[in-house]
């Protein structure tokens, strides 16, 4: 990966990007918003690493606590290293919802609970995504680079992936940025016919390099 070049100063979170729903049912109303996420939410951020982790089937690798989180991430404005856009949901209109749909059964979210983030208005945090700056090149622009997308499992198939890739993209066109970047497993072919569907490029001739742990480690050594 590129290092990152010095973006343009922070915009605003992202305008409402996807319309409210038309339908013809107003039964078992969801509604949505994506806001930036601040350090009063590593806690819920923590955990859908953690959930992340377990459905990459990587959780060998996941090492990530609130303690390194808290120290690492919202060190810098929104924008200019690493930012989270968090996906949350309530049964009642946000003041300003991005979307709304209807369902035809109530939704049961069995982790309520732990993902509860206002009690009082009952909003429950659905799911993340963490991206910061990269540099093209080729472009001569800068760009963003996805982290991480994830969706609670109940919340899947509902539109709210979609709602956060076009949120970071949205972000990109408002600053002048000239693409968003990420990698998919190639074994998560609901997400890579989601991604095609976005109308992204799924790179099959590009290789992940990285050093990390130990081979990572050994370059802190003088004899090298």
């Amino acid at each position: 990966m590129a290092a990152a070049a010095p973006p343009p100063p922070p915009a605003p979170a992202p305008e409402p990007s996807i319309a409210f729903q038309e339908s013809s049912r107003r039964d078992n109303p969801l509604f949505s918003r994506i806001r930036l996420a601040t350090p009063a939410d590593v806690p819920h951020i923590h955990k859908l690493i953690h959930q992340m982790a377990v459905f990459e089937r990587l959780t060998d690798l996941c090492s990530a606590t609130e303690s390194s989180l808290s120290a690492t991430l919202f060190n810098s404005a929104p924008f200019t290293s690493f930012t989270i856009f968090l996906l949350e949901v309530s049964p009642k209109p946000f003041p300003s919802s991005e979307r709304v749909i209807y369902l035809d059964h109530p939704l049961i979210d069995p982790q309520r609970e732990t993902f509860i983030s206002d009690n009082v208005n009952d909003v429950t945090v659905a799911g993340f995504v963490l991206f910061f700056p990269n540099y093209s090149t080729f472009l001569a622009k800068p760009g963003f680079y996805i982290e991480d997308l994830f969706v609670r499992e109940c919340y899947r198939r509902k539109g709210f992936g979609r709602m956060l890739l076009s949120a970071v993209a949205k972000q990109a066109v408002k600053m002048g940025y000239g693409r968003v970047e990420w990698v998919v497993l190639d074994w998560n072919v609901n997400a890579i016919k989601f991604y095609e569907e976005m109308g992204a490029k799924v790179h099959d001739e590009w290789r992940i390099c990285r050093l990390t742990g130990p081979a990572l480690e050994k370059y802190g050594d003088d004899a090298i």
